[in-house]
């Protein structure tokens, strides 16, 4: 691998990501809801147990201070409550609301529809999610 290389791929990633977030604002406006808190929104599976502030944070990849200022956010927007971890009293979970359900539905469909992606063919997007799984998997 060379520098050059290296650097072409982490350019278009950057752009990828800059291109879809500048796609997205609209939609995020109209949400209330700035890049962080559509991430924390997206982060939290209604599917899945309501992750811990701990866990969440580190799907964030951020501290516990920027966790609760992006988690307050959705509080005050009625999109997220604080609950006690059942499985740890001491702990707090991030359960969505109903709207809260409604708006991250939102931002996955209109992320999706927006994406560079979205055109691309099924076969070089299988190809591509494999690669990407495999660097996030090295990764961690």
């Amino acid at each position: 691998m060379t520098r050059q290389m290296l650097e072409q791929v982490v350019r278009a990633n950057h752009e990828l990501f800059m291109l879809t977030s500048d796609r997205i604002a609209k939609a995020l406006d109209e949400l209330r809801l700035t890049y962080a808190t559509a991430q924390a929104l997206w982060a939290i599976d209604p599917a899945e147990p309501a992750p811990s502030m701990k866990a969440l944070a580190e799907r964030l990849f951020c501290n516990a201070p920027n966790l609760s200022f992006v988690v307050n956010q959705l509080t005050d927007r009625g999109y997220a409550e604080r609950a006690v971890d059942p499985g740890d009293r001491r702990s707090r979970v991030v359960v969505l609301t109903e709207q809260g359900r409604q708006a991250r539905e939102r931002v996955i469909d209109v992320t999706l529809a927006e994406t560079p992606f979205a055109h691309c063919d099924p076969e070089d997007l299988s190809r591509l999610a494999e690669i990407l799984q495999r660097v996030l998997t090295r990764a961690r």
